[in-house]
């Protein structure tokens, strides 16, 4: 049986991705930075995990409801009086109105800069990497590139179903 899949080169990948993303939450000392990470929504919630392992930061998760118009508000709302060292952001795939969203925080990204004074790390897929470039460029532009976690379609195979 031949196996598609690479799995030490794509272990290698996640461990660089991660890497970066610690690293740019580290390196920010106390300042707002914006970091994009690209990865489906099924594995968000492991690299979040592995990331902690690979941080001692403070980091809190903000999920963005369906509804939200904004991002600016349910930011504000999640942190209340306490800043954490790194803010995750997850559920834009998931928003209605997300046009709505990427315009409006565009607009408000210097508050964004004012109140958060640490990382804030979106995590987006291709389509929502889309938007903000056409939608929010100068919001876009304010995040380095962006840290992908990709994984080919066939790597969620079972290695059993991979035949010669």
């Amino acid at each position: 049986m031949i196996s598609l899949v690479n799995s030490q080169e794509s272990t290698t990948n996640y461990t660089d991705a991660i890497t970066r993303l610690a690293r740019a939450i580290i390196m920010s000392d106390g300042e707002f930075s914006l970091v994009l990470a690209c990865c489906n929504v099924k594995r968000q919630q492991q690299i979040v995990s592995w990331l902690e392992e690979f941080s001692s930061a403070d980091i809190r998760e903000v999920l963005i409801p369906p509804c939200a118009k904004t991002l600016y508000t349910p930011l504000i709302n999640a942190i209340g009086t306490t800043q954490p060292e790194a803010l995750i952001v997850r559920g834009l795939e998931s928003v209605v109105e997300i046009n709505q969203l990427i315009i409006s925080t565009n607009l408000m990204r210097d508050e964004l800069r004012k109140q958060f004074p640490f990382p804030v790390v979106l995590w987006v897929n291709d389509e929502i990497v889309r938007k903000l470039v056409w939608l929010a460029p100068d919001l876009k532009d304010w995040a380095g590139s962006t840290i992908r976690f990709d994984v080919p379609n066939r790597e969620f195979l079972d290695h059993t179903e991979l035949s010669a």
